[in-house]
Parts: structure tokens; sequence; C-alpha cells
């Protein structure tokens, strides 16, 4: 795999998604990533479909697929002194060291920033955490659900106020925060490369989520209110930021926000050219302040005919629409596949499955994509590129510090 990251290499200490998530997009763009697993249990992750806890294709584990794409994989641990010792030499000859330990159990195996740069001054020491490297929570655990959705303001954004708040999708908050790590880790590159300085690189889930809901955290406490302000879809301010159905229970979304521009046209399409010799739809104040009816209105004309009878009619306009598609839709959707945006691989048992890009390209390129590797697949590769030979590695075997 070739690209702007070629010639870097990442040593990979974590498991799950977050951290792993920015290795994976660093393997994208080029690095060889090294994903250390322990000798027997592996990454945890490897386990929740085995174990049936969720679907999953025969032979394909998407949870280890996306996030640890294109990485190589040593089975070591780190917790004996060989194991750790390995580590070090590994480390020696990186450029970047991946973590999601906390704090204590980082300083506690010796894989703390200080040991880490005591076997190399030059490395770029990148840390995720749940909530961040200080404060009083700085050892506490942390998943997406927990220190994204609901600590970081999401949830309770999206919840109405009759309900509770909705449940986050799979990693939503951990692949976001693990794009920001791999970028923090660029910036390091390049602030090294131009001062020789390695930096320490952290991000937190909590602070990923405050990041994507910058406005809300801002405004808040602007208007001294818990967020800003919400409002019901059946009276939303601009009918034309709205979200409809269509006849055969399918929806579009509207962001038409030059509401007055777009109206002629929006009426045009819904075939409703009525609309706009109504006095109570004259204009945005207008609609504005009969925003119910207006809406209603408009949900009835969109409730006469199936998706593609306004796929066809709004396909003209020069406002912004979509019609709002499962991920399953994705797949075949025309501007996914001309862009490169999910990649097909084949695993060394044949089969084949798409894998999701990550959302920056190069030079009009789409990154070659390959499997994530299996369980301690490269351990032995790993270690004779080390410089270990045969007898060192079996003996390493046999005191469980090498898969």
């Amino acid at each position: 795999m070739t690209g702007i990251m070629e010639g870097i290499q990442v040593v990979e200490l974590a498991a799950w998604t977050f951290v792993p998530a920015a290795g994976a997009v660093l393997a994208d763009w080029g690095a060889d990533v090294i994903k250390i697993e322990h000798p027997e249990t592996g990454d945890p992750q490897r386990g929740l479909i085995a174990s049936g806890m969720l679907a999953g294709l025969d032979g394909v584990n998407h949870l280890i697929e996306q996030c640890n794409r294109g990485k190589r994989s040593i089975g070591l641990n780190v917790a004996t002194p060989d194991g750790l010792a390995l580590l070090y030499k590994l480390v020696e000859g990186a450029d970047v060291f991946l973590t999601n330990l906390l704090p204590d159990s980082c300083e506690r195996l010796g894989v703390g920033v200080e040991k880490i740069r005591e076997a190399n001054p030059d490395i770029i020491y990148a840390r995720g955490h749940g909530q961040g490297a200080h404060g009083p929570d700085a050892n506490l655990g942390g998943y997406d659900v927990a220190s994204y959705w609901a600590r970081g303001g999401i949830a309770y954004a999206l919840a109405s106020p009759e309900s509770y708040p909705p449940f986050m999708r799979p990693a939503f908050g951990d692949y976001t925060s693990g794009f920001n790590l791999a970028a923090g880790v660029v910036g390091a590159l390049f602030h090294r490369e131009r001062t020789g300085t390695a930096s320490t690189v952290d991000v937190s889930l909590l602070a990923s989520a405050m990041w994507g809901m910058s406005l809300d955290v801002v405004g808040s406490k602007i208007l001294n209110q818990p967020t800003m302000q919400r409002f019901d879809i059946a009276e939303m301010p601009n009918p034309l930021t709205n979200v409809y159905r269509t006849g055969d229970d399918r929806f579009l979304w509207f962001s038409l926000l030059q509401a007055d521009r777009h109206w002629p046209e929006f009426c045009a399409a819904l075939e409703r050219p009525d609309l706009l010799d109504d006095p109570r739809y004259v204009d945005a104040k207008a609609r504005f302040d009969n925003r119910r009816e207006c809406i209603a209105t408009i949900r009835e004309a969109f409730a006469a005919h199936p998706l593609t009878y306004w796929q066809e009619r709004f396909g003209k306009i020069e406002g912004v629409w979509s019609v709002v598609k499962s991920p399953l839709e994705l797949h075949d959707d025309p501007q996914v596949q001309a862009n490169g945006y999910v990649t097909e691989v084949t695993n060394a048992a044949g089969t084949s499955y798409a894998l999701a890009s990550n959302p920056v390209q190069y030079d009009d390129r789409v990154p070659p994509l390959s499997p994530a590797p299996e369980h301690g697949e490269h351990t032995e590769e790993i270690l004779l590129e080390l410089g270990l030979d045969w007898d060192q590695i079996i003996a390493l075997k046999e005191k469980s510090a090498v898969l």
C-alpha cells in the first residue's frame, strides 16, 4: 500500500474502535501500522461476533475489519518482561505510538510517555481518551455512547422532551474521534519535520463530541439555556428546511435556506402553484407566522405520490435536498461508487465484502484497502524484521510472550 505516509511506521497498542480507527486511517494513507494484540485474547472486539452477541457474515468480522484494515498484527504480551522489551524494540524504529490505555495503566505497564521516549526520543506519542488527559475523570474508561453521545451533549440535543434520548448508532463517536486523532498525528509529524520536536497528541471522545456540537455548546452559554432552540418538525421556522414523508413511507429532506428564492420552484415541483398566491405563504415572514398550516399542506401533497415520483419532480430544482437513505442503499449510490467511498476487498478465505473509505483523498485517488489481519498473523514476520532468529522466536512462544 502506498500513499502520503509511505515510510512512516506506527505501533498501535489499542483495542476496540476509537484509537484503532485512527490507525486504520493512517494505514489507508500508506503508513505501516503494527497492531499489538495480547497473544491469548487478542483485541476483545474480535469476540463480540464470535460470541453470538452480534450478527455477522460467516468468516467476516465487520467490527474488526472496518477499523483494522491494512494493518499487521503481532501477538505480544507487554505485561511480561520479554514482551515489553520487544515493544521497546518496535518503538525504536517507529514514528508514532498509538494507545488508548488509561494513564494509570500506561504507567504501570511501562508504556507511558517517558518510557516510550526513552526508547525513541523522536516518536510521536498519540493518546485517545474518554474524557481527556487531565481532570478528575482522566483515569475513567470511556465508550463513545457514554463519553461522546451522552456526556458530550448530543443525546440531549436530539431528544424530544416527551421521550428518552435516542440511542447512538454503533461506533458513531469512535470513527469521528479516530479520524480526529489521525489528523492530530499528521499535524505532529509535520511539526517534527519542521522543528525536530516530537509532540504528544491527545484526543478524547468528549472533546470530539463538543467540537461536533460547537454551535450548541457556544450558543447555549450565550443564550443561557440548555441548548440552542429546538423545533418540532410540525412547526419548523422555515417549512423549506424540513423533512417530508412520501406516499410509500420514504422521506425527502430539504435544505432551502434562501426560502423566498426557492419557494416558486418548490411549489412548481410540488404541483401546488396555487400556494404562490396564498397570502399566508407569500414570503418567509408569512410562512413563519403560518408555519404549522404551511407544513401540513406540504405534507399532504407529498403523501399523494411515492418517492420515485417526487425524485423526478424535484430532480431539476436548484435548491438542495436529498432522499433519506439507508446505509445499505449507499452501496449503490452513484456518487458513492464514482468517488470510491466504499471499496471491495477479499480476504484469505475468498470472501468479498465492502469497507467504507476514510473521507480524505489525495491527488484524486482512492486509497487501496486490504482486509484486517488475523489475530497475530504477522508475529513471526515482524519479529524477524526486528532481527530475532527462529530459536529466539520459539523461546518467546514457549514463555507465552508472543503468539
